[in-house]
């Protein structure tokens, strides 16, 4: 049987007590400016680190090697640029772990200019991102060009972030959202030297466009996003499926996948890609090290041992699979109490879920960046419920405070 607790008698309680109601009043009164701040201060944070601490993964090589490939046409001429500049840009420890393994892939790499050479219609396909670094290269050092588009992309995705926080007047749940970027492994994304989160701020982008109904920002943000990351395709072409099956007017999203549909194909022949067995393969199954005419028949038992041993890793290993299924949760809730999703979102959210798990079919693969850009955008989708169960709770607080106290009174 539950009791009423007796007031405190300890002064020390009192005054524990005292400081957490005046802490509780000040955080009520001051929660959405205090929830932007925190949120802004962790955004800050996530950019410095990515500046002063970034991530020496060995895709910089490739990475930088397609931004400069027009100024060195010669395969070992382009090789020995990318090792020199990445030499150069980073501590010697780290050189030395993405060019030697003790005579495994990377050592074979660092010494084989046309095995490395071989590789790069992998990364070729990243056209947007090779640009990028290409520009900036002419202004800074091409490791520093790698660090600016990181802090860039830091700070549009806190930027977008925030801004569709204010549009549902949620400031307040900004520190929750900062809480999950945490468990998303937020902060690994943002020191890695990749497009992943370039595309993620891209993309998140478009999908706030296009929940606002600004049709024209959703065609170039999601078109740039794939653009960053061509596997977007996916959820593009789900997404699309669904906003026609379900008559929703959304000409931007549809314009989004045109586009990005004409310029997959296009950019997969220029950019001279293996395709996408031999991309799986090489990823998923074993590393080959020359790609050139590299065509591995189909084995359907080799598809289902990736398959078997991806899902093992991301559930073991990786953040995205327990992230995805808190907000599959979140939204049963809400919704099991009457505060679902309205028609928009919830097409959007069928759309992020149904493109995760057609990714991850399409190109088993369990590391956690590949699935990022759908990993936030569910949650921003149920601060509108939410919000709404806050504004009914409180209404219905006040209405039973009144009761209690018009009863007192007869």
């Amino acid at each position: 049987m539950l009791t009423k607790p007796s007031a405190p008698t300890n002064p020390l309680e009192r005054l524990t007590g005292a400081g957490l109601a005046l802490g509780e009043g000040a955080y009520a009164k001051w929660a959405a400016p205090i929830g932007a701040i925190a949120f802004s201060l962790y955004i800050l944070l996530t950019a410095a680190t990515a500046w002063f601490m970034p991530d020496a993964n060995w895709d910089m090589l490739p990475y930088l090697a397609i931004a400069e490939e027009g100024a060195y046409p010669d395969p070992q001429a382009l090789h020995d640029y990318a090792y020199s500049t990445v030499k150069a840009g980073v501590p010697a420890g780290d050189y030395k772990a993405l060019s030697d393994d003790g005579g495994g892939f990377r050592s074979h790499m660092s010494e084989n200019a046309a095995d490395f050479h071989s590789l790069l219609g992998m990364y070729r396909i990243k056209f947007l991102y090779a640009e990028i670094l290409s520009g900036l290269s002419h202004a800074v050092s091409p490791v520093e060009a790698m660090r600016l588009v990181q802090v860039f992309s830091v700070l549009l995705f806190g930027a977008v972030a925030l801004a569709w926080l204010r549009a549902q007047g949620a400031l307040a749940l900004a520190p929750v959202v900062g809480a999950i970027l945490i468990m998303a492994d937020f902060g690994d994304a943002a020191r890695a030297s990749t497009p992943d989160l370039l595309c993620s701020a891209l993309f998140l982008g478009g999908l706030f466009a296009y929940m606002r109904k600004r049709e024209a920002a959703t065609a170039v943000l999601l078109f740039l996003a794939f653009m960053a990351r061509p596997d977007n395709i996916v959820f593009l072409a789900i997404f699309a499926v669904l906003l026609v099956a379900f008559r929703e007017r959304a000409w931007g999203a549809l314009a989004g996948f045109a586009a990005s549909f004409i310029a997959y194909f296009a950019i997969s022949h220029w950019a001279q890609h293996p395709g996408w067995w031999p991309h799986l393969w090489f990823s998923s199954i074993e590393q080959h090290y020359n790609m050139d005419g590299f065509e591995p028949p189909f084995s359907i038992a080799a598809y289902l041992k990736a398959f078997a041993a991806s899902v093992v890793r991301a559930i073991s290993v990786n953040n995205w699979v327990g992230v995805s299924v808190l907000a599959l949760a979140g939204w049963f809730g809400l919704n099991r109490a009457g505060f679902g999703l309205d028609r928009r979102a919830g097409i959007l959210l069928a759309a992020l879920v149904l493109g995760a798990l057609a990714k991850f079919a399409v190109f088993p693969i369990h590391d956690t960046r590949i699935y990022f850009p759908n990993l936030l955008p569910p949650f921003l989708l149920l601060v509108a419920p939410l919000m709404a169960l806050w504004a009914s709770a409180s209404q219905s607080g006040r209405r039973a405070a009144l009761q209690v106290i018009s009863g007192d009174k007869s």
